[in-house]
């Protein structure tokens, strides 16, 4: 199988990532809830992990880094934490699910928010638009840094920076960028960051990270035990206690710490240029393949994540993935992708699109053979 769907979850993981969740699966214990030795490691490879994602994104706080189930439970968190009371928030027209039916689902508590349109290749717009989405009891501003549907690449330092000036806290979805886009917590504004573990930080699924850069603390979404303050019977205020009641996921941990790893060996730099070539790549052969239609500029490391998204002739996305799956043996994803905003914003809410998302594993002659498969099926729509 020639994979595409690393947008959905990266695959394959690295080696050490299999190895690192199998030896916390044989050796492992809970972590902070003894004081045996098994115990003990088991919270400093937690720690560990902490410290090598903090460093990752530039953050001199690692316990300040939260452990969730993935990003839409760290969003949530955010979210729901901030506007339990009403008030008023700000997204994009990118946005996911994970952002949008939070916030449809607070409606009954008074909460409102306003999408701001993102002007594909014009920061400045973008920026002005959000802007002018600001009210009086706005309380949170929410995006996402690259879309997940069309990689569109979402000026947020500067709308970051923005929140600052009007003293509203600022929270990015990180999902489709962490680990493909340096991410500075010390040099931007950025107050939460929400990132999925299984992306590009090459971890196993069911894991994730909230890194909170900001005193104001959402109320978290569960409360339980923590093996610290037992004798108290409200949760503990101090981070990352606040946000990790009951059992943590050892060995997605253990795994999510060797993806780190592999990231920083990669380094970030270099895997934007591999992903970006290829999706470049891509983009040129499908631009000159009859029948096919691109939606967005050709991929830039300024403006765009390595993500293509395209139809062909007047086939649904989802029988153009079938016929590549079943006769091809290549894996993408098509549909909606859980972004209605999006599809709504690009007029393709009816049909989805077809979506492929490159990773480090991912090579020139797999990109070839896709866009091989591609013209066999757009010369008979």
């Amino acid at each position: 199988m020639i994979y595409f769907d690393n947008g959905a979850t990266t695959f394959p993981k690295p080696k050490t990532v299999v190895n690192a969740v199998n030896r916390a699966m044989l050796t492992g214990a809970n972590p902070g809830r003894s004081g045996h030795q098994m115990s003990v490691r088991a919270g400093e490879l937690l720690y560990q992990c902490r410290v090598d994602a903090a460093r990752l994104f530039d953050f001199d706080k690692p316990e300040n880094v939260v452990f969730t189930l993935n990003c839409t439970t760290a969003l949530n968190t955010v979210i729901q934490g901030l506007l339990r009371g009403g008030g008023h928030a700000v997204i994009s027209s990118l946005e996911h699910n994970a952002v949008l039916r939070p916030l449809e689902a607070l409606r009954s508590r008074g909460v409102t928010y306003s999408i701001a349109g993102v002007e594909e290749g014009d920061s400045e717009q973008t920026v002005n638009n959000f802007r002018r989405a600001l009210q009086p009891d706005t309380k949170l501003v929410v995006c996402t840094h690259a879309s997940n549907v069309f990689g569109i690449r979402l000026p947020v330092e500067r709308i970051a920076a923005l929140c600052r000036i009007y003293h509203i806290p600022f929270c990015l979805d990180a999902a489709q960028s962490a680990g493909v886009f340096p991410i500075s917590m010390r040099d931007s504004c950025i107050d939460y960051l929400c990132t999925a573990g299984h992306k590009g930080l090459y971890g196993p699924m069911g894991t994730g990270l909230l890194l909170v850069n900001s005193e104001r603390l959402p109320h978290s979404l569960i409360q339980g035990g923590t093996g610290s303050l037992s004798a108290q019977r409200k949760m503990p205020d101090m981070l990352p206690d606040r946000y990790e009641s009951g059992t943590p996921n050892l060995p997605g941990i253990a795994g999510l710490d060797a993806g780190i790893r592999f990231v920083s060996r990669q380094g970030i730099q270099g895997i934007l240029r591999h992903e970006l070539r290829l999706a470049q790549r891509l983009y040129d052969m499908l631009s000159v393949c009859d029948g096919v239609q691109l939606y967005t500029a050709r991929p830039e490391a300024d403006t765009h994540a390595p993500v293509v998204s395209f139809n062909v002739g007047n086939y649904d996305s989802e029988e153009v993935a079938s016929v590549l799956n079943d006769r091809y043996g290549i894996a993408v994803r098509a549909g909606l992708h859980c972004a209605p905003l999006a599809h709504e914003y690009f007029g393709t809410q009816y049909r989805g699109t077809v979506r492929a998302v490159m990773s480090v594993f991912n090579n020139n002659a797999q990109v070839e053979r896709l866009c091989e498969a591609i013209n066999k099926i757009s010369k008979k729509a």
